[in-house]
């Protein structure tokens, strides 16, 4: 995999840390955020080839950053992850997440080789008719 510039949104910084580190091990520029905010201002300065992020953001949840990459970066991949929250499971998350344009979906825990499969996943060359 070619290294890829990165914006990874999290709430939670442990998460941040890691796949920060997982990512940067690739080789990836990687930009760090902790809500779907801070991600918005990050992709109006720079391009990024993936974004990660995490559903369920205190700040603007990830289905609403999940749309705004879509209308506003429609190169940009996108990679979903979730745990699920008090009220959805992280399976509801992940589906609704790949209902509003999510190329790929991880369920929180995962591996460094399950996180690894989902970014391949994500960045997948799309059918000529979603292209």
């Amino acid at each position: 995999m070619k290294p890829l510039t990165v914006l990874l949104a999290d709430d939670e910084e442990n998460i941040r840390i890691l796949l920060g580190e997982w990512l940067a091990k690739l080789g990836c520029t990687v930009e760090v955020v902790a809500s779907a905010d801070d991600a918005r201002k990050a992709l109006a300065r720079r391009v990024f080839d993936l974004v990660v992020t995490d559903v369920l953001m205190p700040d603007g949840d990830g289905i609403d950053l999940i749309d705004h990459v879509r209308q506003r970066h429609p190169a940009t991949r996108v990679l979903a992850i979730s745990g699920g929250g008090r009220y959805l499971g992280g399976d509801d998350c992940l589906k609704i997440a790949r209902g509003f344009g999510a190329h790929a979906a991880a369920m929180k825990p995962f591996t460094r080789q399950q996180f690894l499969a989902a970014i391949a996943e994500a960045m997948r060359p799309l059918p000529k008719a979603e292209a």
